[in-house]
């Protein structure tokens, strides 16, 4: 029974469907920082001259000014074009940032809407809960990875940053666009090296992410059962059900035979009810069948309703076993069931 309860077994499809329901994804925020990172530095690369250039225009602009008189109305224009600049050379930075952002989280999970994650919900307003989160495996885990992270994106950073000391001194015979073009240089290094340390961290922490969301969505073997229950139905149910149904098209079945031409029988283990109906039917169809005991209950009722009862052991087999209930027999056995009917009918004639 304990192991019933344990939570040893994978989560099934619509475990994972009814999570991502309620926004619980497989998630890596790390994969996000470095897609972001990484299409930011592809910008920064390629936009970088962009921004010199806009950057000259703004000095030389500014430079422009130099002697003239600042009064309120040039000041308003100084501010003016400065924020002007700014938000020529940082808007599309922000908009490469909002797409990699939207990019890192879709390429995880897929596109998703939902808005259960953000719902209020207040029964997850628990101070003792809360408080035990603090000294969980999962806080540790992400405080270590984040502290690694930041140390080793230090060390590399700061080898990085004592190699560039050597050139410091170059730096004051340069002019101030040599200077832009040395920063531009070195920038490059240190973000393709930061690109690097984020990428590993990225791939270890989505592993990490899928494995741990996969064993929070766990399930016990009682609860693969349940689940099994409310999707396929009880068994039991499902038994019960069938077995009603059967009763039923029984019953059905029966309330057909006083309306029969004839029973075929063997003339113990089958028989088989036939109707004909000249002027809505092309051929004779099976009403009922039955063997053993349900063979005997199509006799007896029968008799009691008059129904002329044939033996014809080759027929009532072979009729039993091609055709269906309320299906009309193939052609094969037209001759043969023919010759019972107009028996039949000659009988009655003579009654």
């Amino acid at each position: 029974m304990a192991d019933d309860l344990e939570k040893t077994e994978e989560p099934t499809p619509k475990k994972i469907e009814e999570a991502r329901k309620e926004g619980n994804v497989p998630k890596s925020m790390e994969v996000v920082g470095f897609i972001v990172l990484l299409l930011a530095s592809i910008i920064i690369i390629f936009y970088l001259k962009v921004v010199v250039g806009r950057m000259e225009e703004y000095f030389k602009w500014l430079y422009s000014m130099i002697g003239l008189q600042l009064d309120v109305e040039r000041f308003y224009l100084i501010v003016i074009k400065t924020l002007e600049y700014f938000f020529i050379i940082i808007l599309p930075v922000m908009f490469i940032i909002v797409l990699g952002a939207i990019i890192g989280n879709v390429s995880q999970f897929g596109f998703l809407f939902t808005l259960k994650p953000v719902t209020p919900n207040f029964d997850k307003i628990n101070f003792i809960k809360g408080f035990k989160k603090l000294f969980s495996i999962k806080t540790f885990v992400e405080g270590l990875k984040t502290t690694l992270k930041v140390f080793i994106a230090f060390l590399v950073g700061f080898w990085l940053f004592w190699k560039f000391l050597t050139e410091i001194p170059k730096l004051e015979l340069m002019q101030v666009f040599e200077q832009l073009k040395w920063f531009d240089n070195k920038a490059g290094i240190i973000i393709f090296s930061m690109l690097g340390v984020f990428f590993v961290f990225a791939i270890i922490d989505l592993v990490y992410q899928r494995y741990s969301y996969k064993k929070s969505l766990r399930m016990s073997k009682q609860e693969i059962k349940d689940e099994f229950k409310q999707t396929e139905g009880n068994p039991e149910i499902k038994a019960k059900i069938r077995q009603l149904q059967r009763e039923m098209a029984k019953k059905r079945m029966m309330s057909e035979v006083p309306k029969a031409d004839v029973v075929i029988t063997n003339p113990t283990h089958y028989a088989v009810a036939i109707r004909y109906d000249k002027e809505k039917e092309d051929a004779p169809r099976v009403v009922a069948k039955g063997v053993d005991n349900l063979a005997l209950k199509i006799k007896e009722i029968a008799l009691e309703s008059g129904v002329m009862i044939v033996e014809n052991p080759p027929l009532a087999r072979e009729l039993y076993k091609s055709v269906e209930i309320d299906e009309i027999i193939p052609p094969k056995l037209y001759k043969a069931v023919a010759e019972v009917l107009a028996y039949v009918y000659k009988a009655k004639r003579k009654l």
